[in-house]
């Protein structure tokens, strides 16, 4: 039953891994290096702090990004 619990654990792991790097695609980001990603994503956790006026512009920008999906 751990084995099942571990292996179901993992699965869930890669897919959401693979589903971050599909953001970077969709992004555009692609060709950016390694530690540029990063960075960008350290520093816009610093600046978005508890600013929910911020999040949520962001998130109109991303729902907007996935809605034009094909």
């Amino acid at each position: 039953m751990a084995r099942t619990s571990t292996s179901d654990a993992r699965k869930k792991d890669t897919r959401e891994k693979i589903e971050l790097g599909g953001l970077i695609v969709k992004a555009g980001l692609r060709y950016e290096k390694r530690a540029l990603l990063l960075g960008a994503l350290i520093e816009l956790k610093r600046r978005l702090g508890d600013d929910a006026g911020e999040r949520q512009r962001l998130m109109m920008i991303g729902a907007e990004a996935f809605g034009d999906e094909t």
